[in-house]
């Protein structure tokens, strides 16, 4: 607990066995109340470690959802028990637990409802290892950006995200898509819905066992991000109306 304020984190799992424990055994749990893991129908015994290591609330997806799909169920599971501030973290270990209680403490603080672990402030993206085209194509892709959908962020692609409950219930994440642009589309609709975000600093590694996309797959979300950023514009300017922008009823 933080202040009465319940905290959940949750890990959106594919393949995670090899780094969900030492990704678990960081976390802070004189802070964290509960842990919810949704495994997206992994090949390896992901289930099976998370059971091991006594987590309580485990999803498990009979056919692969997607990424999105992965974090629409951990946010509602996250909603359904309770939860006021919710941390998604990697069980991939590229993202380290140990920045947990300075999200928490934005959050339950009330300075922000949304915080995000940013790996371009400090340079910890390239210091971890990030390929040099994928640091590219970050800043490229944020700059559009941050010049569409009218906000300033030092990155709009980072997996380290905190939300309080008032934000997950004021956007209808579950009218996103099911891929890896969830991402984009939440961060479109929080800045659309008028709530404000956080950055801190992350620290970020990269290395054989940690989870990354292809460069096929890079290239398709980074069409996707630019086609939700002028969405947003389009609806901002009324020349659309689309779902995912509307309050949840």
């Amino acid at each position: 607990m933080y202040k009465g304020q319940k905290v959940v984190v949750v890990l959106p799992a594919y393949n995670a066995a090899q780094t969900l424990e030492i990704t678990y055994q960081e976390i802070p749990f004189d802070l964290v109340d509960e842990v919810i893991l949704c495994d997206d129908c992994s090949r390896d015994n992901t289930v099976d470690v998370a059971r091991e290591l006594g987590i309580q609330h485990i999803i498990r997806h009979e056919n692969n959802k997607g990424y999105g799909g992965n974090q629409k169920s951990l946010y509602n599971k996250a909603l359904e028990i309770g939860g006021d501030i919710v941390i998604m973290l990697h069980p991939d270990y590229q993202y380290t637990p140990k920045l947990i209680p300075a999200m928490v403490n934005i959050l339950g603080e009330g300075l922000y409802p949304a915080v995000l672990g940013s790996r371009i402030l400090g340079m910890g993206a390239l210091k971890g290892g990030m390929p040099l085209y994928k640091y590219v194509a970050n800043r490229f892709l944020t700059f559009t950006q941050n010049l569409l959908i009218n906000y300033k962020l030092s990155e709009y692609h980072t997996g380290y995200r905190a939300f309080h409950r008032e934000l997950l219930e004021g956007i209808d994440f579950n009218a996103n898509d099911d891929d890896f642009v969830f991402d984009n589309e939440m961060l479109s609709q929080i800045v659309y819905a008028g709530f404000d975000i956080a950055e801190v600093t992350c620290p970020t590694k990269y290395f054989e066992e940690a989870s990354s996309i292809n460069f096929r797959r890079s290239m398709k979300y980074g069409f996707g991000v630019l086609r939700v950023s002028l969405q947003h514009r389009l609806n901002k300017w009324g020349l659309l109306k689309l779902a995912r922008y509307q309050k949840p009823s």
